[in-house]
């Protein structure tokens, strides 16, 4: 049997070469504020998985994505295994653009903090009066570039985008940046307005795309999962306030609450972190995850 190393280790998945693909797997680590913990999450990569297959067969209509298979009898024999089992995508290759495409639809995180400072989000000026979580009366578009491992990502302009992308693919980045940004504003348009006819909103996200064999996009990497998006509960959403989410915020709450954590949470914040992905996982798809 070939043995398999990844090539690419990120802060909670691992990438396998297989050729003519590419296997990534979604571990059970997680990460908060740029940081790996110590715990494990169990089954999150499985549910990340599985939502991203979720959403993937949900856009495709918009934009070809990388996914081949979430079926690991598909894959080579070394990934038939229940440590792979669930929680494995072969992928297409594809040469990722340097670009992460963030989508906002409502105010809140660090887009509350610059609005309340002066007005605008990554430099788009909003409306006067907008209250803490707000729906916004259009989602925007706020790009920014990719850090490695243990750098903070660097929010920047439309513009900027652009200038990256023509730096990179002199004949068509100003091409790629325009579909990115169409690209990213469309999906998060359908998929806001399925979840929300789920119990869910989705208040932003962000989504990677890459080039294939021919030069055209193609999305990549997750889509639409908690780790990558904001998930509130549509029940009981009020603006004025930060809300409850789907996503990692127990997590985030507890490691604020208690500075001196050493990246290590109690078994409960574990607990009620994958019960928060699984119920997300059941409003969205309409099926129990197992």
């Amino acid at each position: 049997m070939q043995e398999f190393k990844p090539f690419k280790e990120g802060k909670v998945r691992e990438v396998y070469d297989n050729g003519d693909s590419l296997i990534m797997v979604a571990t059970d680590r997680i990460s908060a504020f740029d940081n790996i913990l110590k715990n494990k999450i169990n089954e999150k990569g499985a549910i990340l998985t599985q939502m991203s297959k979720f959403w993937f067969d949900f856009t495709k209509d918009i934009v070809p994505n990388h996914m081949i298979s979430v079926d690991v009898n598909d894959m080579p024999e070394f990934f038939r295994n229940e440590k792979f089992d669930g929680n494995s995508m072969m992928c297409r290759k594809l040469e990722m653009l340097p670009i992460e495409c963030i989508v906002r639809g409502y105010i809140t995180g660090s887009g509350w903090a610059s609005y309340v400072d002066n007005g605008t989000v990554c430099g788009i000026r909003l409306p006067e009066g907008l209250k803490e979580s707000d729906k916004l009366p259009e989602p925007i578009y706020t790009p920014s570039t990719k850090a490695e491992i243990g750098l903070h990502d660097e929010n920047i302009s439309y513009e900027q985008s652009v200038e990256i992308l023509k730096k990179a693919y002199p004949e068509r980045g100003e091409e790629y940046a325009e579909k990115i940004k169409d690209f990213t504003i469309a999906i998060y348009k359908k998929c806001a307005d399925y979840a929300l006819t789920k119990g869910i909103i989705i208040a932003d996200t962000k989504f990677e795309f890459g080039l294939d064999e021919n030069g055209e996009i193609v999305i990549g990497d997750e889509m639409l999962t908690p780790d990558s998006s904001r998930f509130w509960p549509l029940e009981g959403y009020e603006a004025g306030k930060s809300q409850p989410s789907f996503d990692k915020q127990f997590v985030r709450d507890w490691l604020k609450a208690n500075p001196d954590n050493d990246l290590l949470l109690p078994e409960d914040v574990v607990t009620r972190t994958v019960d928060k992905y699984k119920e997300a996982f059941f409003l969205l798809t309409g099926k129990k995850f197992n």
